[in-house]
């Protein structure tokens, strides 16, 4: 994958996502973006991945944009000097596709945890926002920074972090561009859980990624698909979209399981 700066591998039923690029802080380039892409693609078709975990090799989660991309954005873009109009739908282009590496995180069926440690800096608070739910340690820091760089944020956490923090909350952070700690990240409700140590933190991730690998692969997948349908869509209507869900999977081989299993006093053991 693009020179394994995003790597994909799969331990008992959890597929671990790495950010692989420590010595630049996972601080992302072209070919990391679309590796990023290429990688949560490839976990939502393996079956053999039931939850994935979403890290940061070296002391950083991820530092956002590498500059050197910010900086030849002109030349990433391939904007038509000669026509405002084309350069102008290259430009939307090009975010539209931004957009799509970090919506892939979210349109991922398996549940997806972020483990965060050092630093969550600009996109890199995008990438975690599309996530599930995220863990951190203390010492992580994050910053919406984009409005320090004279941009407006586009890769979706204007979108998604008011939904997770509250919109007081995410406008203070997306206005000021203030850094905080993973402590307050956890009182705000943007980290479900802190650590002290990256071990401690990743450790619980991959806990948690293997209790949601043992539970039904249908019925997890089908949570993940309510829970963002009614993020975004009034009460009644995800009550019917989730009255045609269950229709179509509630009598599922996994719950047949579950029933023997449940009469036999075992645990139940779910095809991928």
């Amino acid at each position: 994958m693009s020179e394994d700066l995003v790597t994909l591998t799969v331990e008992g039923g959890v597929g671990i996502v790495t950010l692989n690029r420590a010595e630049r802080a996972n601080a992302m380039n072209r070919a990391g973006w679309d590796a990023l892409r290429a990688a949560f693609r490839q976990a939502d078709r393996e079956p053999q991945v039931r939850c994935v975990v979403l890290v940061g090799a070296g002391r950083n989660f991820c530092a956002g944009i590498d500059l050197d991309m910010l900086m030849n954005l002109e030349g990433e873009i391939g904007i038509d000097q000669s026509c405002p109009a084309r350069a102008r739908e290259n430009v939307r282009h090009f975010i539209l596709d931004m957009q799509d590496v970090v919506n892939s995180i979210e349109q991922c069926r398996k549940p997806v945890i972020a483990a965060i440690q050092g630093a969550c800096i600009g996109a890199g608070v995008d990438v975690v926002t599309a996530a599930d739910f995220r863990y951190c340690t203390a010492d992580a820091r994050f910053s919406v920074k984009e409005v320090d760089m004279a941009i407006i944020a586009d890769m979706g956490v204007l979108q998604r972090l008011p939904k997770i923090v509250g919109d007081p909350i995410a406008r203070e952070l997306a206005y000021t561009a203030r850094e905080f700690r993973g402590e307050e990240a956890k009182a705000i409700g943007l980290a479900n859980r802190c650590f002290d140590t990256v071990e401690a933190m990743q450790a619980a991730a991959l806990e948690t990624a293997r209790t949601i690998a043992a539970k039904s692969p249908v019925a997890t997948r089908g949570v993940k698909e309510v829970m963002i349908h009614t993020r975004d869509h009034p009460i009644h209507e995800s009550l019917r979209h989730l009255a045609l869900l269950n229709a179509a999977v509630m009598i599922s081989e996994d719950f047949t399981e579950t029933m023997a299993a449940l009469k036999a006093k075992r645990p139940p053991v779910y095809s991928d």
